[in-house]
């Protein structure tokens, strides 16, 4: 689907109430993916998969399978918290720092004024504070949950507990409240028209080069393998 028909579907999920899963698919979360097979079926298992880094859209377009546009987890969140405004959604932040989550908090109040911001936390949480969190989300009963920490804590986390927070529409959205804050700026148009978002991203940030080695490595696997890049460790 492209951006429109996403925010479409999303929007019947909340119309509907029925909990829908949203992962924004990037090749370094594929490739996680590919050796970890706990992690493979968080993707699997997906209500909705969109294709968010600009290597996926590659992928699949290299494979034969393309994709009608890239559906950004930034512009997405962004398109959905718009459409919300018409219906008066309610939404609820979790996760990055505090200050960041309180800044973002601010921006995105002011931005999207006909948005109900029902709660926000921070995501530096441990296991033993899962039920504490989990209840306060339900107590706050959003439309929309956006939820932004590692990967490795964020996807499985929401997977984890889907089905007890009875949120619409829960997506994880990786840094996007760092750049919703201003700690981060995001690539220029050009940059993301280009598919150079990570590019400029590294330009920014040196200290993500050793993350970005898996971006040849994804690349050169999909031109190996092919079409079986994503069932070489399927569990």
């Amino acid at each position: 689907m492209n951006m429109k028909e996403t925010v479409n579907y999303l929007a019947h999920a909340v119309e509907t109430r029925r909990p829908h899963r949203v992962i924004t698919g990037n090749p370094i979360m594929l490739m996680v993916g590919l050796d970890n097979p706990s992690f493979h079926r968080t993707l699997a298992t997906a209500d909705l998969v969109v294709p968010d880094g600009s290597g996926v859209v590659w992928a699949a377009r290299r494979l034969k399978e393309p994709v009608q546009e890239r559906v950004a987890g930034f512009d997405l969140m962004h398109e959905l918290l718009r459409e919300g405004e018409r219906h008066q959604w309610s939404a609820y932040l979790l996760g990055a720092s505090a200050d960041i989550i309180e800044a973002a908090h601010e921006k995105l109040k002011k931005q999207f004024p006909g948005i109900r911001f029902v709660g926000r936390r921070d995501g530096y949480f441990t296991d033993k504070e899962d039920g504490e969190v989990v209840a306060a989300i339900r107590e706050a009963n959003p439309d929309l949950l956006f939820v932004a920490r590692a990967t490795m804590n964020q996807e499985p986390w929401i997977e984890k507990y889907q089905s007890v927070l009875g949120v619409p529409v829960v997506m994880g959205v990786g840094g996007s409240f760092d750049v919703v804050s201003g700690k981060l700026k995001r690539a220029p148009a050009i940059f993301r028209k280009l598919g150079m978002e990570w590019f400029y991203r590294l330009l920014r940030q040196p200290t993500r080069f050793k993350r970005m080695l898996v971006l040849p490595k994804f690349a050169l696997k999909v031109i190996k393998d092919g079409d079986k890049v994503l069932k070489h460790s399927n569990p």
